[in-house]
């Protein structure tokens, strides 16, 4: 997207700079389709879904191009099965029982990929039905593992993925995803990493969905604070371990059809089942639309390592910096990575505004690439959202008891640079 196209949200960037996202009601729990992709442009997303965090979902033409739909179906709608083992039949995939829940989620093992196939035929021969259990390959990082299969791309609509930008600098890991499984394979009741943006894509299948928005899992929280496992389980009526479940409002419900993309905003919980044998192709991302609300996240967790152990306080010297340490073990992160974090993405964006990119660096597939096409307003945008998380994450109590001297630059030089940085591309 040029310039001159996006040129076209800048009341949309200075409209939405201070909102923020909350629960909402879909009128009737209504989620849009977007059908062509000729006519819905980033600019349309951004003001429609992204800042608003509503769900929509984009149809089978937004991905007709991609060589995954095109090499790993059959002719009539299902798992390439041959093609699939040529292409990634040595590889080791983890594997979860949907049958059997362990710490409020499926136990997960690792399979080389040519097991799991067998298992899967042998399933389906079956009549769906194993003493093994219903198996479901997730969160396997095949894009990681074979970066040069063509497989697909990454639709514009959420290039601006700060998760990934951020864990492909730092080669440590990423947020992309692909899922098989087949029909009855599910995924419990759950809020995404982060409380982040999520994109899925089925390659093959059918999928259905039950989306609650974001608040409304207070409503399905049993009388100790715990969210159910299966949100459709009976169990929930019983008002003396649900006492809340009535307050809650119905599920917004999606079908998925082969082909189709589903949105999943910020923050809101879900539950899914695959109808058919199903590939999906998913991302978790975050954005500016959504950093303050990783940021709240975030809190919310270290409040909570700090009730837990909160009787360790007075006789431990270095009780502050070992709720980092469990928070991050369960989180992924901790207040001073998630500084690191945010200084990268800013810090790319400040180069992109400062130094513009050659038509060499242009053609490749960098975030630094993808800034320059979303747009200047964009990178400011961008900035201006990294500054207000910034801004509070340096007067946070908790991360102002850690010991900063490694962070560079510190706190109060990067967020002096992007000051600076937005009130030149403005002028």
């Amino acid at each position: 997207m040029d310039r001159a196209t996006f040129a076209c949200s800048t009341a949309f960037f200075r409209d939405y700079s201070s909102s923020s996202q909350g629960a909402f009601c879909l009128p009737g729990g209504h989620v849009d389709f977007i059908q062509k992709v000729e006519s819905f442009t980033y600019s349309d997303f951004f003001r429609d879904y992204l800042i608003p965090n509503h769900p929509c979902i984009f149809s089978a033409k937004f991905t007709e191009d991609w060589g995954s739909r095109r090499n790993w179906v059959t002719w009539d709608g299902k798992p390439n099965f041959d093609h699939l083992l040529q292409k990634f039949g040595e590889a080791v995939v983890p594997v979860a029982n949907c049958d059997v829940k362990e710490y409020n989620s499926n136990p997960k093992e690792q399979l080389p990929f040519k097991e799991y196939v067998k298992y899967w035929k042998e399933y389906i021969k079956n009549d769906y039905r194993s003493s093994r259990g219903c198996l479901y390959l997730k969160d396997w990082h095949l894009s990681r593992a074979f970066p040069e299969q063509d497989v697909y791309t990454t639709p514009v609509y959420f290039s601006s993925d700060w998760l990934n930008e951020y864990w492909d600098a730092i080669a440590v890991d990423d947020y992309r995803f692909v899922y098989m499984g087949p029909k009855g394979s599910w995924t419990p009741f759950h809020a995404d990493v982060f409380r982040s943006y999520s994109w899925s894509a089925n390659i093959c299948g059918r999928k259905k969905w039950l989306l609650y928005p974001a608040g409304q899992e207070e409503y399905l929280k049993d009388r100790h604070g715990n969210l159910p496992f299966d949100v459709t389980a009976p169990s929930l009526q019983d008002r003396s371990v649900y006492p809340r479940y009535n307050q809650s409002q119905p599920p917004v419900e999606i079908v998925q059809e082969a082909g189709e993309i589903v949105f999943i905003p910020s923050g809101w919980h879900h539950q899914v089942y695959n109808l058919e044998d199903t590939i999906s192709i998913n991302h978790n991302w975050v954005n500016g639309c959504n950093v303050a609300i990783m940021w709240c996240f975030l809190q919310d967790e270290l409040a909570a390592v700090q009730r837990e152990i909160n009787e360790w306080k007075d006789p431990m010297d270095d009780w502050h910096l070992q709720c980092q340490l469990i928070m991050k073990s369960c989180t992924g992160i901790d207040y001073k990575e998630f500084y690191n974090f945010l200084k990268v993405i800013a810090e790319n964006r400040i180069s992109v505004l400062e130094n513009g990119l050659d038509d060499e660096a242009l053609a490749k597939n960098t975030p630094k690439a993808a800034i320059s096409t979303l747009g200047m307003l964009h990178a400011v945008f961008d900035l201006k959202r990294t500054v207000k998380v910034l801004t509070s994450l340096s007067a946070n109590e908790d991360f102002k008891k850690l010991d900063l001297t490694s962070l560079s630059p510190p706190p109060e030089a990067l967020l002096h640079h992007l000051k600076a940085a937005i009130d030149t591309a403005l002028l």
